[in-house]
C-alpha cells in the first residue's frame, strides 16, 4: 500500500503555474513533517540525490524552501484532508524535474531538510517547464 501519492505535475511554459498534491493514506501521517524533493532528468535515482524543495512542519506554522524557490513556492498541508500541496508559480525550465512528497516519521516534530531525514517517499510526479 503506497503511504503517499503524488498528483499534479504536467507540461507547462515558462511563467506559467502547477500546483502539486500529496494525499496520504494514514491519519497518522498528519502529525508528521513534510516535504518535497525533486530530482531532474539524468540525475541518479535515489531518493538521497534528491534536491530539497520545501517543508512543513506538523502543524503548518513553520516552513523551509530552497533559496531558487522562494517567493516563486508555497508549501502548504490541510490535515483535515490528509494532504500537502505544494504551490508553484513563475516557473522556470530549471524546476523541470520528478518531484517527490517525502513524510518524516517524527510526530510533531520539525521540518527537515535533508532526504535523509525522511521515512516515506512517494513514486514522484514529473514537471516539465518549456521555455
Amino acid at each position: 500500500q503506497a503511504h503517499l501519492v503524488e498528483s499534479g505535475g504536467g507540461l507547462v511554459q515558462a511563467g506559467g503555474s502547477l500546483r502539486l498534491s500529496c494525499a496520504y493514506s494514514q491519519r497518522t501521517f498528519s502529525t508528521y513533517p513534510m516535504a518535497w524533493f525533486r530530482q531532474a532528468p539524468g540525475k541518479e535515482r535515489e531518493f538521497v540525490a534528491s534536491e530539497f524543495v520545501a517543508s512543513i512542519n506538523w502543524s503548518g506554522s513553520s516552513t523551509y524552501y530552497l533559496d531558487s524557490v522562494k517567493g516563486r513556492f508555497t508549501i502548504s498541508r490541510d490535515n483535515a484532508k490528509n494532504q500537502t500541496y505544494l504551490q508553484m508559480n513563475n516557473l522556470k525550465p530549471e524546476d523541470t524535474a520528478r518531484y517527490y512528497c517525502a513524510a518524516r516519521q517524527d510526530q510533531w516534530g520539525r521540518a527537515a531538510l535533508e532526504p535523509d531525514d525522511y521515512h516515506y517517499w512517494g513514486q514522484g510526479t514529473q514537471v516539465t517547464v518549456s521555455s
